[in-house]
């Protein structure tokens, strides 16, 4: 496969909208997830409004379903039926948004990613902001899209696995940073998900992904962004690893950095999930 021109990053409301009514619109997916305190269901949501011609993406079910930790990255393999079947195309862009705003649609962008499909954006402020403009929904059964072909090579260098974690342990040539909420992060409450223990990766930082956003659920401004990451003395060299609770938030830090020009970025899939539960690796807290 041709290698692909990378697309913006993140897209306005506006943006989608005029390109949407284009002769070239792009392939737009809902890829809404909630975490079970949320008490919201992504997929019932989606059949009750969405963006016209939006796809569903499911987080869950498109993932290495062999893994006891949550929706792990799927294989090529197995991310490639699935475009096929959401009538996405080697070549074609794809924007990505979800029903909160900002929450889970920057690691379904960073899946794209991590499968060397760079003509991926993330639509800025989600559906919220969308219903705010009064832009067009689509309601009912959504129209199911045409079968099409799909390749890609998996880009490895964005992903990383709890064994990279724990030989940067020793090696320190990469900088940690952990999306959870600052208690979480320190230890101080139990985590959500039953069984992990509390703490975080030693000589990681802490950035709840939350501070990365405004309160209408865009993201802040690169500049407001880069003067994040300099208070929190982040290295203007130092490539990265950005983790969370399990993949989900991190992606919200992963797009972040990318929106400041930092390109030397990886996520920790397993995340707090994976390291929290496997007794014997080494756990800092407060």
């Amino acid at each position: 496969m041709a290698p692909q021109l990378a697309s913006p990053q993140l897209v306005s409301t506006q943006w989608v909208a005029q390109a949407c009514a284009s002769n070239t619109p792009p392939k737009i997916l809902d890829a809404s997830w909630y975490l079970p305190a949320m008490s919201r269901n992504a997929l019932e949501e989606f059949h009750t409004q969405r963006l016209p011609g939006a796809c569903f993406f499911d987080i869950d079910r498109v993932s290495d379903t062999s893994s006891p930790y949550p929706h792990m990255l799927p294989s090529s393999t197995e991310f490639c039926a699935e475009m096929s079947t959401l009538g996405i195309g080697p070549k074609d862009h794809v924007v990505i948004y979800d029903g909160a705003g900002i929450f889970s649609a920057p690691r379904v962008w960073w899946t794209f990613k991590a499968m060397g499909h760079n003509a991926v954006s993330v639509m800025d402020g989600g559906l919220p902001k969308w219903m705010r403009e009064d832009h067009p929904l689509e309601v009912g059964a959504p129209t199911l899209p045409t079968h099409t072909p799909y390749t890609t090579t998996q880009n490895t260098a964005r992903v990383c696995s709890q064994k990279d974690i724990y030989e940067n342990l020793k090696n320190e040539t990469h900088l940690v940073i952990d999306a959870r909420p600052a208690p979480r992060f320190a230890g101080d409450v139990a985590e959500p998900r039953p069984g992990l223990a509390k703490g975080h990766i030693p000589n990681s930082l802490n950035l709840p992904f939350a501070e990365c956003l405004t309160p209408e659920g865009t993201y802040h401004p690169p500049a407001a962004l880069e003067a994040l990451f300099a208070n929190l003395n982040v290295p203007a060299e130092a490539p990265l690893i950005t983790s969370c609770g399990s993949g989900v938030t991190a992606a919200i830090i992963f797009l972040a950095l990318s929106l400041t020009g930092r390109e030397d970025l990886s996520l920790y899939d397993g995340s707090w999930a994976e390291w929290g539960s496997i007794q014997g690796l080494p756990i800092e807290s407060s």
